[in-house]
């Protein structure tokens, strides 16, 4: 069974890389560059394990890259959408740009093979892919399925090879069959098989759900902030609960970025409006999230004022999870953004970055470790949860900073700074 893995970003490099283990893969993304680049074996973005992965396969000869998607399409018996879906600074995707790939690759599909989506696309998003196929290729058998994603950054790698379960699309049995073969070799996995629109709103009902706790969890613990509770304690009180569980998404932050999340809940608000239902509750989540966001910016406006000329800031972590050198719709870059704008000298360290891109470079300054980003600066942000932050000598940083302020939005580092500094975290009772 040869496989045609198409969009290799996050999601395309890590399925590229691992089924090919076990399938022949060719991959194609419609950019030359990062085509070019990966037949080299360097990934467009940094995961644990995948570089690793990525020329394990070329050198067994299992994995390949081309720049012709039609003629790849014509030899695979199974096409993986993997594409990124585009979204603008309101979190509205581009969902054109995936199904209009797809659509372009019918005419060139083997008669009989199956398209599997992965990239986060709306509800009738595979109904409209089937009518395509029928109306372009009506004798060719081309079936389809739906595989919603399942990224964890930082952990993506490990969790495609072996999932908690698959949440697994269907339009036929011999869809379901060949599903079955793709993921026998990576041992038992779980699938939870449904149609194909269960398997799309399945995806968006997750998304929704979990962008509704972390709404919930942060407007807790700016309550707790006032009332003198502490969020941490009240996380522990409802995880506790066996109604609710030790795994719910219930830990106090900066709010969600990266477009995911705020993409499902607006895939279900714009379903929702055709539909005419009511839908006041999931898309209080995003307005909620949009409010909370501004946490860190107004923490430090209420130390220093909204004017921040003569201040340096100093950030710990830019990327948007520990474990990835992803900066693109970062909660830290846009804190370090803002506060540059504000008139500030912000400093930061990040141990997955050498450097910047160019429109970065001219707000933020990259010190060359930790510590130094802390040499004189009025207070220290910790954005991005690094492990290697954990390590750093405390006292070397307290004797660097102007002042001993230190917010940390997650509260990462609370049991070796809260004593010690002047702190501030989601959630922590006020001092």
């Amino acid at each position: 069974m040869t496989l045609l893995v198409c969009g290799l970003w996050h999601l395309g490099c890590v399925v590229a890389s691992t089924v090919c283990e076990f399938h022949p893969t060719v991959a194609w993304d419609p950019d030359p560059h990062v085509v070019a680049q990966l037949r080299r074996g360097i990934p467009p973005i940094s995961e644990p394990g995948m570089t690793e992965a990525v020329r394990a396969g070329i050198a067994s000869g299992k994995l390949s890259f081309v720049e012709d998607a039609r003629a790849a399409a014509a030899r695979a018996d199974v096409v993986w959408c993997t594409f990124d879906t585009p979204v603008d600074e309101s979190d509205r995707a581009d969902v054109e740009f995936v199904l209009g790939h797809v659509e372009r690759l019918i005419p060139s599909l083997k008669a009989g093979a199956l398209v599997i989506v992965s990239s986060q696309v709306p509800i009738g998003s595979g109904a409209r892919l089937q009518a395509a196929a029928k109306r372009m290729r009506p004798e060719a058998n081309i079936r389809f399925a739906a595989l919603p994603e399942n990224l964890r950054l930082g952990q993506a790698m490990a969790i495609f090879r072996s999932p908690d379960r698959i949440v697994a699309g269907v339009d036929s049995p011999q869809t379901r069959s060949q599903i079955e073969a793709i993921f026998a070799p990576f041992g038992t996995i779980p699938i939870e098989w449904m149609s194909i629109s269960s398997a799309e709103m399945t995806k968006h009902a997750i998304n929704a759900f979990l962008a509704l706790s972390l709404s919930f969890i942060n407007e807790i613990a700016a309550l707790c902030e006032r009332t003198g509770a502490d969020a941490r304690e009240v996380e522990r009180g409802l995880r506790s609960e066996s109604r609710i569980g030790p795994k719910a998404y219930l830990s106090p932050g900066p709010g969600y970025a990266g477009g995911t999340l705020a993409r499902d809940i607006l895939y279900l608000e714009a379903a929702a409006e055709r539909e005419g239902t009511t839908h006041t509750l999931i898309g209080s989540a995003n307005l909620s999230n949009e409010v909370h966001r501004g946490w860190m910016k107004r923490k430090v406006a209420a130390l220093f004022g909204a004017d921040l000329h003569g201040k340096t800031i100093a950030c710990w972590g830019l990327t948007y999870k520990p474990g990835t050198n992803t900066l693109r719709r970062s909660t830290a870059v846009e804190f370090c953004l803002d506060a540059a704008g504000a008139g500030a000298r912000v400093v930061a360290s990040d141990p997955s970055l050498d450097s910047l891109p160019g429109e970065l470079s001219a707000k933020i300054e990259l010190a060359s470790n930790p510590v130094e980003a802390c040499r004189r600066a009025d207070a220290l942000i910790i954005c991005t949860e690094w492990p290697a932050f954990k390590l750093i000598d405390v006292d070397a940083v307290l004797s660097v900073l102007a002042r001993p302020i230190v917010i940390d939005p997650r509260r990462f580092l609370e049991a070796t700074l809260r004593a010690r500094s002047t702190y501030f975290g989601i959630g922590v009772p006020s001092q």
